[in-house]
């Protein structure tokens, strides 16, 4: 079982910047697929980035491209954290940002087992 918790959201103004935490618990996050979503009332949860484990300790990186060369996904296997790096953010990245967590081996952008409840990013005009 794995559980996360992110942190780090907040009124930002656009063209401006913010980051966010996932904090997880468990053991063997490394071996962990992590996933960054985002939504907003009356829509689908979308996607938003990706690390996931290729080979060894290897990972690759997959972003929306409404998100492509602005955002940055990474991870601290150390502290069981991800992060999420949002740059010339805009009005319309404003949402409800989950992070995601599964076991390694789907390349599914959208198939996750494990939810954080949510932190809300709101990017003022």
């Amino acid at each position: 079982q794995v559980q996360l918790v992110e942190s780090g959201g907040g009124l930002v103004q656009a063209g401006g910047s913010q980051r966010l935490a996932c904090a997880a618990s468990g053991r063997s996050f490394s071996m962990y697929d992590v996933g960054w979503f985002r939504q907003v009332p009356g829509k689908e949860r979308e996607f938003v980035a990706a690390s996931r484990l290729a080979v060894g300790t290897l990972y690759v990186t997959d972003y929306a491209d409404s998100v492509k060369d602005r955002f940055t996904i990474s991870r601290d296997n150390a502290k069981n954290t991800v992060y999420l790096q949002m740059n010339s953010l805009k009005p319309e990245d404003t949402a409800v940002y989950y992070c995601a967590a599964r076991r390694s081996g789907n390349s599914n952008r959208r198939t996750y087992d494990y939810w954080g409840q949510g932190t809300q990013v709101t990017v003022s005009s």
